[in-house]
C-alpha cells in the first residue's frame, strides 16, 4: 500500500454496520480498486462510445458558437420583450447543478459523513464541470464575447470602468470567486490520491505526470495537518458562497416584472439548485457504479442517503411553490394573479403541470424505503427531476417576460434550432469532461476509503488472549 493512501488523523467514519464500504476491504484492496480505473483497466466499449458521443455533441457546440459569432444573437429565438432566452435559462440551470455538487461535498466533509469518501470527489467534479458549461452562456449572450474583459475591473486605455452598480457585474465576481474556491477544494482534497497514483504508475511518463500534480506529497504528518486544515477551511468558505445562486434570483426579484417580483424567488432558486444537483449526481452514479464495477465502494447506503436528501428537497419545493402562489393571491395584484392563471389553467398549463409532476410529484415515491434502494427507480426519478427543473427555469425566465403589464408588448417566444444546439452542446461538454475525469483521475477518495477500511477492520477484529484462545 502506498504511504500516501492512509492517514490515521482523518475524521473517524461511522460504524461498519452501515455498510458504507463492503466488508472484507483492506487499504490495499481499496487503493487497487480506485487506482485500477486509471492505471490498469483497459478502455471499455461503454466508455469509448460515451466519449465519442459527447465529443460529437461538443462538435455541435463549436459549430453553434462559430455561427453565433458570425451572424449574431439573432439566430436565437429572443425578441421583444423576451430578451433573455434559453441562454440565460441554461445558465441558471447549470449553475444550480454546479452549486449543489460543491455544496454537498463540502457539507459531507465538514460533518464527517463517511459515505462522502465514495461520492464526494464525484460531486465536486460535477460542480466544476457544470460551472464550465454555465460560464459559456452569459459570455455568448453578450453578442460580442471577444470583449469579455470589459467586465473585469481594470483601468483600460480610455479610462472606462465597469458599472459597479449593476447586479450583473457582481454576478461575474461571484461566479469567478466560487469557481476559484471550488477548484481549490477539489484539488487540495485530491493531493494524497495523486501521490498514490504516482507510486503505482508503471509507465515512467505517467508517473512523472502524477508526481508533478502531487506537488511533492510524501505523506508526512505536517503535510497531512496542513492539507486537512486547508481542505476544511475552503469547505467552510464555500458554504456562504452558495448565496451566489440566490443572488441570481435577487437580480430578478428586485425588478417589477410580475413573475419575478417576489421574496420567495431566492429560496425557490436555492432549493431548486440542490434538487437538480442531487438528481444529476444520481444520474451519474447509477451507471458509473455498474460500468466501473464500484459496487463494493458505492453501496446502497449512498443511494438511500441521496434519496432521502432528494425527498427533503422535494418537500422544500412544494413549500416554496405553495408560498409563492399564496403570496401572489394575498397581494391582490391582478397582474401577478393573471400570470398564475396563465401558467396553471391557460396557455402554459401543460408546461406547469409537467414541471410539477416531474419535480414535486414523482419524487414523493421516495417515501418508500424499497424504492429508495432501487437504483433503476432512482435513476429514472433523477432524469425526470432534471427535466422538470429545466422546465421550471423556463417558466421563471420566459413566461414572466412574455406577458407584462401592457398587452402591446406581449409576444410569444419560439426557440430555434440553434437554441437547442447550444444546449445539447453544453451537455456534451459536461459529459466529455466527466468521461475524461473518470479515466484520468481518481473518482473516489483513496485516503478516506483506506481510513474507513482500517476502521472497519478494527471493529470486526476479535480480541484474543495471549495463549491464543478467544477472549
Amino acid at each position: 500500500m502506498s504511504h500516501a493512501s492512509y492517514h490515521p488523523k482523518l475524521t473517524p467514519p461511522r460504524p461498519a454496520q452501515d455498510e458504507v464500504l463492503a466488508p472484507g476491504h483492506t487499504p490495499a484492496t481499496v487503493t487497487d480498486t480506485v487506482c485500477a480505473m486509471v492505471l490498469d483497466r483497459p478502455l471499455s466499449w461503454t466508455w469509448t462510445i460515451g466519449t465519442l458521443l459527447s465529443v460529437g455533441l461538443v462538435g455541435l457546440l463549436l459549430i453553434s458558437i462559430w455561427y453565433l459569432v458570425a451572424v449574431g444573437v439573432g439566430i436565437w429565438g429572443i425578441n421583444h420583450p423576451v430578451g433573455w432566452g434559453l441562454a440565460i435559462l441554461n445558465f441558471i440551470w447549470w449553475i444550480g447543478v454546479g452549486h449543489a455538487g460543491t455544496l454537498l461535498a463540502a457539507i459531507l466533509l465538514l460533518t464527517g459523513r463517511s459515505w462522502g469518501y465514495s461520492i464526494g470527489r464525484l460531486s465536486e467534479s460535477m460542480g466544476l464541470f457544470a460551472f464550465a458549461c454555465a460560464g459559456l452562456f452569459p459570455l455568448l449572450h453578450m453578442g460580442r464575447p471577444w470583449f469579455f474583459y470589459w467586465m473585469i475591473p481594470y483601468r483600460n486605455t480610455i479610462g472606462v470602468w465597469p458599472q459597479f452598480r449593476s447586479a450583473l457585474e457582481w454576478d461575474i465576481f461571484a461566479l469567478l470567486a466560487y469557481f476559484a474556491a471550488a477548484l481549490a477544494f477539489w484539488y487540495v482534497g485530491m493531493l494524497p490520491d495523486l501521490a498514490s497514483l504516482r507510486d503505482r504508475a508503471r509507465i515512467p511518463l505517467v508517473g512523472r505526470a502524477f508526481a508533478l500534480l502531487a506537488l511533492g506529497w510524501r505523506g508526512e504528518a505536517g503535510q497531512w495537518h496542513r492539507r486537512e486544515v486547508a481542505h476544511k477551511l475552503i469547505a467552510g468558505l464555500l458554504l456562504p458562497l452558495i448565496v451566489f445562486h440566490s443572488a441570481s434570483a435577487y437580480n430578478l426579484a428586485v425588478s417589477i416584472v410580475p413573475g419575478w417580483h417576489t421574496t420567495m424567488l431566492p429560496s425557490l432558486f436555492a432549493v431548486g439548485a440542490l434538487h437538480s444537483g442531487i438528481a444529476m449526481l444520481l444520474v451519474i452514479l447509477v451507471p458509473l457504479r455498474r460500468v466501473c464495477r464500484l459496487e463494493s465502494v458505492i453501496t446502497d447506503v449512498h443511494f438511500r442517503g441521496l434519496g432521502l436528501i432528494m425527498l427533503a428537497t422535494t418537500i422544500g419545493m412544494i413549500y416554496a411553490y405553495g408560498m409563492e402562489g399564496f403570496g401572489k393571491w394575498w397581494s391582490d395584484t391582478p397582474f401577478k394573479w393573471q400570470l398564475v392563471e396563465q401558467r396553471v389553467t391557460r396557455a402554459y398549463a401543460p408546461v406547469f403541470w409537467t414541471m410539477a409532476a416531474c419535480t414535486m410529484g414523482v419524487p414523493l415515491l421516495l417515501f418508500s424505503r424499497r424504492l429508495r434502494s432501487n437504483t433503476v427507480v432512482l435513476w429514472c426519478i433523477g432524469v425526470l427531476v432534471l427535466a422538470g427543473m429545466w422546465i421550471d427555469r423556463y417558466m421563471v425566465v420566459i413566461t414572466s417576460l412574455q406577458q407584462d403589464y401592457l398587452p402591446t408588448p406581449w409576444s410569444p417566444f419560439h426557440s430555434t434550432f440553434w437554441d437547442w444546439a447550444l444546449f445539447m452542446g453544453s451537455i456534451g461538454l459536461f459529459l466529455m469532461l466527466l468521461f475524461l475525469f473518470i479515466r484520468l483521475l481518481p473518482a473516489a477518495s483513496i485516503a478516506g476509503l483506506c481510513n474507513l477500511a482500517n476502521r472497519q477492520h478494527r471493529l470486526n477484529a476479535v480480541p484474543t488472549e495471549p495463549n491464543g484462545g478467544a477472549a
